[in-house]
């Protein structure tokens, strides 16, 4: 066990209310504060902004990804 995490979900859970990094299929890439996320790992993101080439693209706000155009999902780094 690592930093308290046993399962794969345990680390989404310890992300709730943080800052992610989502890879989608197609090189989309967002940012945002995770809040919720389900078995399907469809996810609900605030402040989500679209990330292009390291830069925000796109302020998209509060949204939904749908788990199955997701590749992975990180704990966004602290700067």
């Amino acid at each position: 066990m690592v930093n308290g995490i046993e399962r794969p979900l345990d680390l989404l859970n310890q992300s709730k209310g943080k800052d992610v990094l989502i890879q989608l299929k197609g090189d989309k890439q967002f940012v945002g504060t995770l809040l919720a996320f389900d078995m399907h790992i469809n996810v609900a993101l605030d402040n989500a902004k679209e990330i292009e080439s390291g830069e925000v693209k796109k302020n998209i706000g509060l949204t939904f990804l749908r788990g199955d155009t997701i590749i992975y999902i990180s704990p966004a780094s602290n700067k």
